[in-house]
C-alpha cells in the first residue's frame, strides 16, 4: 500500500531533496511540497512533514489530527527540546525527528507513524514521558480546584479570562459589583491564589497546551 506525504520547509532546496529520496521508495509518494503552513490547510496526505519552527506548525497539526481522516504529522527540528517536544505531542504529532538524523531512520519513523505508531528521539524519550506526567498531575490537580468553584464563580472567572473589569462582570452577569467582588474573593481563595492574573494564568495553563506558533 502506497504512502502519501506532504513536506513543508521553510528550506526549498532541502525539501525537494527529501522529496526526490522519499519518491525512490516504491511505497512512499511526495504528493506536495510547499514552504508555508498556511498554503497546505485542506490537502490531505497520509503523512505531513512538517518544520516545528514554521508559523502555523502546532495549529497545522491540530488541525490535522482532529480530522475526520486524520493525516498524521512528524515535525522535523534541528533539536530535541523535551518542552517542544511534548508540546508537538498534545497537538496531535505522531512523531518527532531531528533533520541531521539519517533518511533511513526518517524512513523507519515515516512508515511507522503511517501504521499508527508514536516515534520519539529515543536520547528524549524518558525527558518527555516525565514533563507528560507532571502535566498530567498538574491538570489533575487543576480539575480537582476548578471542581471546588460554584457555577456562578465559574462564570466569573470565565469573563475575567476574557479581559472584563469588575464592572462589566457585573453587568454582564446581571450582578452588582459587591457581588462579583466576593466571588472573585472567594475563586482566589479556592485556587489558592493571590490575584486575579495568576488565577487566569492558572486555568489557562490547566486547559490548554503550549503552543510557540
Amino acid at each position: 500500500m502506497e504512502i502519501t506525504a506532504v513536506i513543508i520547509d521553510a528550506q526549498r532546496t532541502f525539501a525537494d531533496a527529501l522529496a526526490i529520496r522519499l519518491n525512490a521508495e516504491e511505497d512512499l509518494s511526495v504528493v506536495a511540497v510547499a514552504q508555508q503552513t498556511a498554503t497546505t490547510m485542506g490537502w490531505h496526505a497520509d503523512v505531513i512533514l512538517v518544520d516545528v519552527d514554521l508559523t502555523g506548525a502546532m495549529r497545522l497539526c491540530r488541525a490535522t489530527s482532529g480530522a475526520p481522516q486524520a493525516t498524521r504529522v512528524i515535525m522535523l527540528s534541528h533539536t530535541s527540546e523535551p518542552t517542544r517536544i511534548v508540546a508537538a505531542i498534545e497537538a496531535g504529532a505522531r512523531g518527532w525527528v531531528c533533520k541531521d538524523e539519517s533518511v533511513e531512520h526518517l524512513l523507519r519513523v515515516l512508515r511507522g507513524v503511517a501504521r499508527g505508531e508514536t516515534w520519539l528521539p529515543p536520547t528524549e524519550t524518558g525527558n518527555v514521558l516525565s514533563l507528560l506526567m507532571r502535566q498530567r498531575d498538574r491538570r489533575r490537580d487543576g480539575d480537582r480546584k476548578l471542581a471546588l468553584l460554584t457555577a456562578r464563580e465559574r462564570q466569573v472567572l470565565a469573563c475575567l479570562a476574557e479581559g472584563d473589569s469588575r464592572n462589566q462582570i457585573a453587568e454582564r452577569l446581571n450582578l452588582t459589583v459587591n457581588t462579583v467582588r466576593t466571588h472573585l474573593q472567594n475563586i482566589l481563595a479556592k485556587l489558592g491564589v493571590h490575584s486575579t492574573l495568576e488565577a487566569v494564568a492558572l486555568t489557562q495553563a490547566w486547559s490548554m497546551p503550549p503552543d510557540g506558533h
